[in-house]
């Protein structure tokens, strides 16, 4: 691969399709329910416990996302709920926190992705991607979303960094 990933510094992700399958239970109030893989999620609290930036940005709104994200590190003011135009957000989050495109990764799996996936240094598509996002993607995870996807690639990156390191006591302390 001849990306380099000792520039990265920050994640950003999609959530349908990337940190879940994509399928979705809807409920008679209107809430959607999503499957979540502890893999993924445990991926992003390495990135957190190492000094990793971190942002979800979906198109998605229900709190269940919103809580989820927190558990997984994301800071509060990084969780882009409802997000219509997904480059400019990944471009808000970078401004907000001095991070140029270049050393942030971003995961998307469908059209809405596209343009944030291109912008970003490293655009990440999970294997079950649609099309455009895979011929955009500058890397195509082995797994599907949902599915290792985000762990694959955060792994990836961070011992590429020598930083694939987990301290208990600051995990329990933090999460």
């Amino acid at each position: 691969m001849a990306l380099n990933l000792k520039q990265i510094r920050a994640f950003a992700l999609d959530i349908d399709g990337v940190m879940t399958d994509g399928g979705v239970l809807a409920m008679p109030d209107g809430d959607i329910l999503r499957v979540f893989n502890a893999k993924d999620s445990f991926a992003l609290r390495m990135a957190a416990l190492n000094g990793y930036g971190l942002a979800v940005i979906t198109g998605g709104r229900s709190q269940s996302i919103f809580k989820r994200a927190l558990m997984c590190g994301v800071p509060e003011e990084d969780v882009y709920l409802w997000s219509r135009n997904k480059e400019r957000d990944l471009r808000k989050f970078c401004e907000a926190h001095g991070y140029s495109l270049d050393e942030v990764v971003y995961f998307g799996d469908d059209i809405p992705d596209v343009d944030a996936i291109k912008a970003a240094g490293m655009g990440v598509a999970p294997s079950d991607a649609c099309p455009e996002c895979i011929e955009a993607a500058d890397f195509v995870s082995d797994f599907p979303g949902g599915h290792g996807c985000v762990r694959q690639t955060v792994e990836m990156v961070l011992k590429a960094q020598g930083r694939w390191n987990f301290d208990t006591d600051s995990y329990e302390k933090r999460f």
